[in-house]
């Protein structure tokens, strides 16, 4: 990404009290962006949001993101240049529990932010953060591309084709690229890999589990060790969502599509190999045993092909995995001991800018 670019620019990011959008408010804080966030309350306690002192350098405004009016008048009223949508419920597990609120929040709340920007106008670059877990999971070795099927066997999964699909509709049939002349939007979909970094207490997560039970001294419950998911620190997410933001800003709908952020295949690991080598790097004798209750179900096996986006935004991951376990550990060991959190996330966020 170009440092330089969003000196000034007016985003609008949705979902920023979460662990992503934490993590992408200070960056964008950093490279003095004029940003405003939308999103509920701080999802977790403890979460980075607060630990972080995240809301101090920027404009935060707590809201639903299916309230489409309230939206509606936070754009009317911010008139964005740049929209990052990270609204969204998350997690695999709860979207059993809740499918509903996952529904309503995945789809229509991308309906709702959507129609703002259309009614509105002024916007010229949208990005929707979607997910790996979009694609009509086979269970196959080789990496999905961006012109594979969608599906979505759970209801988090098939949401986020969902909230893909609402996304091409409005490309197509509101901000198309005949009529760019006349709407000047640019609308793109990301579907990240699995990502990870410190600061994650995401309900159900498996870093945030691994973490907390490594604060509380006691045995990590893993509900499936035997899984593959395409692990990628957060930053290499982030940098390649705000790389495709200014793409779509400078040059409009010749990026106006899908896109894939995953990490290289060597970092395409099984579940056991990623808990193990954290608790490794904890050093105080850590275990973990397999969760014997019955859980629903999810993926055995994921993976992205990137080659689209390696190829044509020149982007690639910059942190490997195992630097990223690292940066976990030594993040959670500089909050055990009461460090400024603010300082160390941003250093890590310098440190690959």
């Amino acid at each position: 990404m170009d440092p330089d670019f969003w000196i000034g620019k007016r985003v609008l990011l949705t979902g920023h009290t979460g662990f992503k959008g934490s993590w992408l408010s200070l960056w964008l804080q950093l490279v003095g962006a004029d940003l405003l966030g939308y999103a509920l309350q701080p999802p977790t306690n403890p979460s980075l949001f607060e630990i972080a002192h995240v809301a101090s350098g920027m404009t935060s405004i707590i809201g639903d993101i299916c309230e489409g009016a309230t939206l509606h008048q936070v754009v009317a009223d911010f008139q964005p240049e740049i929209v990052i949508h990270m609204a969204a419920q998350s997690v695999v597990h709860t979207s059993y529990t809740d499918p509903v609120s996952t529904y309503q929040t995945n789809v229509m709340g991308t309906v709702h932010l959507l129609e703002a920007i259309r009614q509105v106008g002024g916007v010229k670059a949208v990005v929707n953060i979607t997910s790996d877990k979009c694609y009509e999971n086979k269970e196959w070795v080789w990496g999905y591309r961006e012109v594979d099927p969608l599906g979505g066997y759970d209801p988090y999964s098939n949401s986020k084709a969902c909230a893909e699909l609402v996304t091409e509709s409005y490309r197509n049939s509101f901000f198309n690229a005949s009529h760019y002349a006349e709407h000047g939007v640019a609308i793109a979909t990301a579907r990240a890999g699995n990502v990870i970094a410190g600061g994650d207490w995401t309900q159900n997560g498996l870093v945030a589990d691994i973490v907390q039970s490594l604060l509380e001294q006691r045995p990590v419950q893993i509900r499936n060790p035997y899984a593959t998911r395409p692990w990628q620190h957060v930053l290499d997410a982030l940098n390649g969502y705000l790389i495709l933001a200014e793409k779509l800003y400078n040059q409009g709908p010749a990026f106006a599509e899908a896109w894939n952020f995953g990490p290289y295949g060597s970092d395409v690991k099984p579940v056991g190999w990623l808990v193990d080598k954290l608790l490794s790097l904890w050093e105080n004798g850590a275990t973990w045993e397999q969760d014997q209750a019955y859980h629903p179900h999810e993926a055995h096996s994921l993976s992205l092909d990137c080659a689209k986006a390696r190829l044509k935004l020149d982007w690639s991951p910059k942190i490997s995995l195992d630097q990223g376990l690292e940066q976990i550990i030594t993040w959670t060991k500089s909050y055990q001991s009461g460090a400024n959190m603010r300082q160390v996330t941003e250093a890590a966020i310098t440190q690959l800018m």
